[in-house]
């Protein structure tokens, strides 16, 4: 696996280091630990659930005036509400964007990013307004950054992996198929609060599908085959 970081994927890790550093600086973000009020940068492009706008006051008495824009199915997954949060992310992003981005070229490889990010975004609006009552924002890359272990898992499923605990190898498709598993057993039993796990899996299906566009095995196909 090459670590070397094509100019599309160095991009993103740019760009979500540097709005995770504005967090900080605003009160935004915590470096350590979860935030305790509502800041400007998660007010306006944090992803907030279809419905009404909510006015009200946070814990600190400032007047919030919130609800969905359609800018935020793209702005959510430029924040990050920790330095363990945007770590995690970006070490996956840094692990397998280079390799999917050399694989599709910079192009397609940014519609696929960006196809995640938005069906991620789209899945998790449906759950918190058929499923769930709550109002509260979702923030981060991880609907993007599972659908780039969905194509590793399609197009290399034979790489093996290294996990970190256990510390032993699987391959790709393993690991994808079995991490799927999980995120879908942990977003219907709930097992832990402030994760969004289905938009985990919207990014999974958004990169699923996508992939099979590209590869010709849809009803409506593509001008030209990506891939076989």
């Amino acid at each position: 696996m090459s670590y070397d970081l094509p100019p599309a994927t160095r991009a993103l890790l740019i760009a979500n280091v540097v709005m995770f550093l504005l967090q900080l600086v605003t009160g935004d973000a915590s470096a350590f630990g979860a935030i305790h009020h509502l800041g400007w940068m998660t007010e306006h492009l944090g992803l907030w659930p279809w419905g009404p706008d909510h006015v009200g006051y946070d814990g600190n008495g400032n007047l919030l005036h919130v609800g969905f824009r359609i800018w935020q199915v793209v702005s959510y997954g430029f924040l990050h509400g920790s330095v363990t949060h945007i770590a995690l992310n970006m070490f996956a992003l840094f692990m397998f964007g280079g390799v999917i981005e050399k694989t599709f070229g910079r192009r397609h490889f940014l519609i696929f990013y960006f196809v995640c990010l938005i069906t991620a975004g789209l899945t998790q609006l449906v759950v918190t307004h058929f499923l769930n009552n709550g109002f509260y924002p979702t923030i981060g890359a991880s609907g993007a950054i599972f659908g780039l272990l969905l194509a590793f898992g399609m197009l290399y499923p034979n790489e093996r992996i290294m996990l970190i605990i256990p510390p032993i190898p699987m391959k790709a498709w393993v690991f994808v198929t079995g991490y799927g598993i999980i995120e879908l057993a942990q977003g219907v039993l709930g097992t832990e609060a402030g994760v969004a796990y289905f938009a985990h899996l919207g990014g999974m299906l958004g990169g699923f599908v996508l992939i099979q566009y590209w590869r010709g095995k849809l009803p409506i196909k593509p001008r030209r085959r990506l891939m076989r």
